[in-house]
């Protein structure tokens, strides 16, 4: 239920519908709490929009950071470092789970929330709470459902929605949707915040001719990792993240291979568009360079980028990096040698682009 439960119920029938209720029997009580929670947030919705409606019509949206990379290749990190800047906003955990309704519920909602413990992600044992920073393809997911995180609730149709990575051979009108429900979401963090906003979203990766013809003048960071690692940490995403998702029984058998043909998608897709990105809006960085010197590292994006305001930053950066002093990685086993070929020789490309040994 996490990834759907800002839904609201059209969207909610029209899913159903497209899946043609195709609902496994052991996650029938999760589909049950979904419809139950899309009726609530329809009506919050049109409270809502009734408030803020016209503001969010009106709203013109600043120039967005976009934060590019695949899952585990340490988005959040970076993300989390960029949102200490207070030149940017960025939208939290509890607005990219409820994109309708986070302007009149959020702060009501807050006081229940504030004083509850950091919970650690499953993947990767991140402290996080509501108002940590999110993946806005959480908000685009239950607004338009052109996203391929649906796949991860109906699992039987991860192919058609895995077109939504790079939308190759997607109808324009699809695509307009998508752009029209990031435009949106966008304009109603504007409302909120009224700054730039520092976004990260897995998926964008692949999606840069798309953002760049809605944001002309939008900045770019990828940071990229070594892939072998960056494939266990994702098996381990699927086994205890994604799985919080499931309306219907996965094929486990599949995972691996799916794995290694969305990684491939999208970085084709990310090396045949990231040279559309005019000079001085993009830069990349190694997740393992970033690991090692967060000061040093953000300091020169801020210089690739043309970015002021570092010099105020820096204290944050370091009082973060202290606190993170006695945060421990997740240990993965080897992989097994045939495995390990697929992956050098699907990714080849990869490894090749950023140096990475085969």
């Amino acid at each position: 239920m996490d990834s759907l439960r800002g839904i609201a119920a059209r969207e909610w029938r029209r899913l159903l519908i497209e899946n043609r209720f195709a609902i496994s029997p052991g996650y029938a009580r999760r589909a049950i709490a979904l419809t139950q929670l899309s009726l609530a947030n329809s009506r919050w919705k049109r409270k809502e929009d009734a408030e803020f409606g016209a503001a969010v019509e009106r709203a013109v949206v600043q120039p967005p950071l976009f934060i590019l990379g695949h899952w585990r290749n340490g988005t959040t990190l970076l993300h989390e470092l960029l949102a200490l800047d207070p030149q940017f906003a960025y939208p939290n955990l509890f607005e990219v789970s409820n994109p309708h309704t986070f302007l009149t519920r959020e702060d009501e909602i807050a006081r229940y929330l504030e004083g509850a413990e950091a919970q650690r992600r499953p993947m990767d044992n991140m402290q996080m709470t509501f108002r940590s920073p999110g993946e806005d393809e959480a908000a685009l997911s239950v607004s338009c459902l052109r996203s391929p995180v649906i796949a991860w609730s109906f699992p039987r149709r991860e192919a058609h929605y895995d077109r939504y990575y790079t939308f190759a051979g997607v109808p324009q009108v699809e695509i307009e949707a998508w752009k029209g429900a990031l435009r949106w979401f966008l304009k109603k963090l504007t409302v909120r915040y009224n700054k730039p906003l520092v976004l990260k979203s897995p998926t964008h990766t692949g999606r840069i001719r798309l953002l760049l013809e809605l944001f002309p003048n939008a900045r770019f960071i990828h940071i990229h990792r070594e892939p072998y690692t960056v494939f266990r940490s994702t098996q381990q995403l699927y086994a205890k993240g994604v799985s919080l998702s499931y309306l219907q029984k996965p094929n486990l058998g599949q995972v691996d291979e799916g794995i290694i043909r969305r990684y491939k998608m999208v970085y084709e897709a990310f090396f045949a568009q990231r040279h559309m990105v005019p000079a001085g809006q993009f830069c990349e960085i190694r997740f393992e360079e970033l690991e090692k010197d967060i000061v040093g590292q953000v300091g020169q994006i801020y210089k690739e980028l043309n970015l002021a305001g570092f010099d105020a930053l820096e204290p944050q950066l370091r009082a973060y990096v202290a606190s993170r002093s006695g945060y421990q990685k997740n240990q993965h086993q080897p992989l097994a040698q045939p495995l390990r070929e697929q992956i050098a020789q699907q990714w080849r490309q990869c490894f090749e682009a950023w140096g990475y040994a085969m």
